[in-house]
């Protein structure tokens, strides 16, 4: 038995899959800008530390601060009466979800009046050369069978630069952390070039990562195009073939007569 030979469950996206990608990742990243240029980009961490917060470890603690941050950008756009994003719907999900928020947007479609996206958000300093560049996105397993199930599937990562700095506090003469939102950029996984996307093996299934999450250049496919990459990956490494087919079987991404 060989891949080529299989029956495979070929997902067949909607005929505007790239104008509602296209139509998230702008909203996504003209909602950020706004964020930024108006102001409300920083995040202020008072601590009892005379020293202010230990920048050499900062990147240790900025994921979580900045995806609040994030989802509170979103809900703020949600709460404006002007909103002219046509953003209708904002969840943050729970730590162990595939993805950090859940946007939908109001879109006039053939079938539909909605598009909806979930939303990995990635923090890397700015002023930190190697952090965050290179993250793990989602479990293999996870994400080949999401684009199975939904084939119009949208998974974006947002990627948000970030600085930090300490300013002393003129009330309680401690030091307040500022940790600044200054950068942006919201990619469609699935339009990632297969040079951008890497497969690491360990943990489970094997994770799917980013190699610069900096750098990233943007490759239109299917989204069976993309299964057929994520197979690749998967069956190059050291799981192999006989590894990917278990999954497949288990998680039904090709037709059998059990």
């Amino acid at each position: 038995m060989i891949y080529e030979e299989l029956d495979f469950k070929i997902p067949e996206q909607c005929a505007d899959y790239d104008e509602c990608s296209a139509f998230v990742a702008t909203a996504i990243e003209d909602i950020m800008k706004e964020a930024i240029d108006s102001g409300r980009n920083k995040i202020i961490i008072n601590t009892n530390l005379k020293l202010g917060l230990p920048m050499e470890n900062i990147n240790k603690i900025a994921g979580p601060f900045v995806e609040a941050w994030a989802v509170e950008a979103f809900h703020n756009v949600l709460e404006d009466k002007n909103n002219r994003y046509s953003l209708i719907n904002v969840e943050a999900k729970e730590r162990l979800y595939m993805a950090d928020i859940i946007l939908q947007f109001k879109k006039e479609r053939k079938r539909e009046i909605g598009v909806t996206a979930e939303v990995d958000v990635k923090a890397t300093a700015e002023d930190i050369a190697s952090s965050g560049k290179s993250p793990n996105i989602t479990s293999f397993k996870r994400i080949r069978t999401a684009y199975v199930e939904d084939p119009d599937y949208i998974f974006m990562i947002l990627s948000l630069k970030h600085k930090v700095y300490s300013t002393k506090n003129a009330t309680t003469e401690l030091m307040d952390g500022i940790m600044e939102v200054v950068a942006y950029n919201a990619y469609d996984l699935k339009y990632l070039s297969d040079s951008d996307l890497s497969y690491n093996p360990a943990l489970g299934s094997g994770q799917l990562q980013v190699r610069d999450i900096h750098y990233v250049t943007i490759a239109k496919r299917t989204t069976w195009e993309f299964c057929r990459l994520l197979d690749r990956k998967f069956i190059h490494s050291k799981k192999g073939f006989e590894g990917w087919l278990l999954l497949a079987r288990q998680n039904g991404w090709i037709k059998t007569n059990e």
